[in-house]
């Protein structure tokens, strides 16, 4: 189902059942998966992929030029999953050779109207993002994360899974997993303890969480030989993940408990 004032470039590849409404434009290197709906006004160019079952609504942008000035005009892709829901005036740029030449979006996404995802982001399954939020260059976004509406991630920021980010937070330093931020300049103010026991994790991980949260904030020493002690001494899986995340290779500090 193709509108007869859309335009296919000549090399594009449409999947089965696919639905492009008026004046859309898909360009030649484009990849459409099986049974994705561009509503109208959309555009996807440059080496870009989209997964199955993804709807795309009016006068978003998929695969332009990252707005990245070291950028030389590089052969780079932007790959988007299955089942994604991307709302009015979204934009997702390409890759940089810089970034290791593609972004990445997971499944099951829902991308709100006007947020914007950068060159080298990797955003994982199941990510929301709430309208008119930004996420910069090279963001790392794992599975789950909630980001709230007018929010802004610096480049190189690092969030873990199951976090939350309140509206309007500047989000400068990495977020551990499951965390929850708020405030204009982003404070780690505790744990997202509602999507936690949303998704049915145990009282006992979500204890150890808790505990493993307080002593993050008041233990002794650094914060990364912190967290080396809760690996040493913890049987949660989930506080396992939590110290594994903190001392992993990073390009920024940590929002600290109470920092």
């Amino acid at each position: 189902m193709i509108h007869p004032s859309a335009i296919i470039e000549d090399g594009a590849q449409i999947g089965d059942g696919c639905s492009i409404g008026p004046f859309c434009l898909v360009g030649p290197q484009v990849v459409l998966g099986d049974g994705v709906t561009l509503n109208s006004h959309v555009v996807v160019t440059g080496d870009t992929h989209i997964g199955a079952g993804t709807t795309v609504f009016a006068f978003s942008v998929l695969g332009e030029v990252p707005q990245d000035l070291k950028y030389g005009g590089e052969r780079t892709r932007l790959r988007i999953g299955a089942r994604n829901r991307i709302r009015e005036h979204v934009t997702m740029n390409l890759g940089t050779a810089g970034g290791g030449g593609e972004t990445r979006v997971g499944d099951d996404g829902l991308f709100m109207a006007g947020c914007h995802i950068a060159h080298d982001c990797r955003v994982g399954n199941n990510v929301i993002v709430v309208n008119q939020s930004a996420l910069a260059g090279h963001v790392v976004v794992e599975d789950d994360v909630i980001i709230g509406g007018l929010c802004g991630i610096h480049q190189w920021v690092r969030i873990g899974r199951g976090a939350i980010i309140g509206a309007l937070s500047m989000v400068t330093k990495d977020v551990v997993p499951h965390g929850l931020v708020q405030g204009p300049r982003g404070v780690l103010d505790g744990l997202n303890l509602v999507g936690l026991k949303r998704k049915g994790v145990s009282r006992e991980d979500i204890t150890a969480l808790r505990a493993a949260f307080q002593a993050l904030k008041d233990g002794d020493g650094a914060f990364a030989d912190r967290a080396r002690r809760l690996k040493d001494e913890t049987a949660s899986p989930y506080v396992s993940e939590m110290a594994d995340f903190i001392l992993g290779d990073t390009d920024r500090n940590f929002l600290t408990p109470g920092g």
